[in-house]
């Protein structure tokens, strides 16, 4: 009789048991089931962007790290904000931009590996690169894979060797032709010294236009001073014998870390002149550690000033102060510029997102030619076959720590 009772206890036992498994491997299955299909719904809705190409991609490259990240920094805001803007507004024909920038250093080996990254990322087109040196080594691949490149101020001349690369900024020797006219024809001075960096293709490059220009523009090179890469912490000889040339204005084509050096040296051995830079001057301002009040009444060549009176100025400098909470330098203006040029370009060209990465190189070459847009850098610049842009320059000059546009 007891183990009859304990059979039916344990059958009891034994039943409920498994109703109450049963139960819960249905709740769990009807649990992974639901979350499957809510899966599979987000799946699908990232596939649909992607895999179907519903959206331009567009590519960057530069420093956003090391010596120069103020430029690299500068160019990725602004053209942050103009596709942003762009999307905002409805895209390109109705097609959404997508924008990946990716950190050179301001190194050639690393841009290369950035731009592999962004090929790995199914890039269309590359806005970029920022500085020349990785431009010049990022337009070989973007030459071999016939992919559209627009940099916003690689300026030396290798950066659009090829038919496939057009540029926003001056070429440097076009910086080094526009400066010595700018100085000549504002008569600035009529004795000039140069201070540059001979091992730098930047710097080099558009002191020998300077030099060459100068004869027509009522000037003497009064002292030629050149420093390299290895060299480029003490500026005492270079600065002693322009100061004993008698120069009234110093040219710099150099970039601002050793400019902020110089100017520092300068101030310390007495030496109060002019100074006159390009574009590698901007960013001076921002040089941890650095006097601004020492570079009070420098002037450099830009096509961007901030302080301008425009419309089209005033709006973008509030818009950028907005998102970034900082006065937008010439870098991202030329950035800002780039992707609107872009724009313009894919629309002249009819390019869509479902075309290839050649076919849309080809249409975008073409398209460049015929297109002329007003930018913050300048009203009307077009583009030649051989990647550069045609616009005038303007100066700006350094006044109670800010960029005031010269006339």
């Amino acid at each position: 009789m007891k183990k009859a009772i304990r059979l039916v206890i344990v059958c009891v036992l034994t039943m409920a048991f498994l109703t109450a498994c049963g139960k819960a491997a249905t709740d769990t299955a009807d649990t992974s089931t639901a979350t499957d299909a809510e899966t599979t719904v987000d799946d699908t809705a990232t596939d649909t962007t992607e895999s179907e190409g519903s959206v331009f991609k567009i590519g960057g490259i530069g420093p956003l790290t090391g010596g120069v990240a103020v430029y690299g920094l500068a160019v990725k805001n602004g053209a942050q904000l103009a596709v942003d803007e762009i999307n905002a507004a409805g895209g390109i024909n109705g097609t959404k931009i997508e924008f990946n920038f990716q950190d050179d250093e301001h190194d050639a080996e690393k841009a290369v590996n950035a731009y592999n990254t962004l090929k790995d990322w199914d890039m269309q087109m590359l806005m970029g690169t920022v500085t020349s040196t990785p431009c010049i080594a990022v337009a070989e691949e973007t030459n071999r894979d016939q992919i559209f490149q627009l940099t916003p101020s690689g300026s030396a001349v290798p950066c659009v060797q090829y038919d496939n690369a057009f540029r926003v900024c001056f070429s440097d020797p076009n910086q080094g032709i526009a400066s010595a006219q700018y100085i000549g024809k504002n008569k600035l001075a009529t004795k000039v010294a140069v201070i540059y960096d001979s091992s730098d293709v930047y710097s080099s490059g558009i002191y020998e236009k300077f030099a060459a220009e100068s004869a027509n523009q009522g000037f003497e090179i009064v002292a030629a001073e050149a420093f390299t890469a290895d060299s480029k912490t003490d500026f005492s000889v270079q600065l002693q014998k322009a100061k004993d040339s008698g120069a009234e204005l110093v040219f710099l084509p150099i970039y601002y870390p050793e400019a902020s050096l110089l100017l520092s040296q300068a101030n310390t051995m007495g030496f109060d002149t002019t100074f006159f830079g390009c574009d590698g001057l901007d960013g001076i301002l921002t040089v941890e550690n650095f006097d601004t009040s020492l570079a009070e009444g420098v002037m450099l060549l830009t096509p961007f000033a901030a302080d301008a009176q425009d419309d089209y100025t005033k709006t973008f400098v509030a818009s950028f102060q907005k998102a970034y909470g900082e006065v937008p330098n010439q870098f991202a203006a030329d950035a800002y510029d780039a992707i609107y040029i872009m724009k313009a370009a894919i629309e002249a060209g009819n390019v869509t997102v479902d075309m290839s990465e050649k076919d849309i190189c080809e249409a975008l070459k073409t398209a460049m030619t015929t297109i002329s847009v007003d930018g913050l850098t300048g009203e009307g610049m077009t583009w030649t076959a051989d990647g550069e842009v045609d616009k005038e320059p303007k100066a700006v000059k350094i006044e109670n720590a800010a960029y005031v546009a010269m006339q």
